[in-house]
């Protein structure tokens, strides 16, 4: 297959190191501005449209308090994004590996029951972290 582009290619690595910088400049924004208290990071569409908490409402609060190494109060923001956060880094290792290495392309296959189990498990917590009794209130 003919490239139709030849200069345009971006080189595996420099993919990877995009990548590293994108998310360290979004983590050292996440740092230095807290999104409790200024408003420059985007507010929750369904919140503000129903009132209700999605899944992800808190995520941005959770992760600056993850920087500064307080994890309980990061739980209470968003529990569901701090005990995802583990599988999130192992699946994004597992990307790299596998762009730099075809062994491993394998590896970060998933396979649908794990996906299925994934979302009834975030259906799940969006319905009880709206409900009205302790300790999701």
């Amino acid at each position: 297959m003919r490239n139709v582009n030849p200069g345009r290619e971006i080189k595996k690595g420099t993919r990877l190191t995009i990548a590293c910088a994108g998310v360290a400049a979004v983590a050292t924004l996440l740092f230095l501005f807290n999104p409790a208290e200024f408003k420059i990071f985007p507010l929750c569409f369904f919140y503000g449209l129903t009132g209700l908490r999605c899944p992800g409402c808190g995520t941005l609060r959770a992760l600056h308090q993850l920087l500064h190494g307080n994890f309980w109060l990061a739980f209470k923001y968003n529990p569901l994004t701090v005990l995802l956060l583990p599988s999130l880094g192992y699946f994004l290792f597992l990307s790299v590996l596998s762009s730099n290495n075809e062994k491993y392309a394998r590896a970060i296959f998933v396979r649908p029951w794990l996906i299925w189990t994934l979302l009834s498990a975030i259906i799940l917590f969006w319905i009880i972290r709206n409900t009205p009794f302790y300790p999701f209130n």
